[in-house]
């Protein structure tokens, strides 16, 4: 699966995916394909960080 290019509406995919279909980051980085560190790094770069308790990214 190919994570939209633009960092907000990645944001926003990403959410709704782990919102409505998987239990953690984890599972989704699996059926994505791309790793967590990837998708942690580009989040960070516009202020958001993974949240496990909310199961979403957050702003910082």
């Amino acid at each position: 699966m190919q994570l939209p290019a633009d960092d907000f509406i990645a944001l926003s995919f990403i959410n709704t995916k782990l919102r409505d279909e998987y239990p953690s980051l984890d599972a989704f980085c699996e059926d994505c394909e791309d790793s967590r560190e990837d998708i942690c790094r580009r989040m960070q770069k516009i202020g958001y960080e993974y949240c496990k308790n909310s199961n979403s990214f957050i702003r910082v």
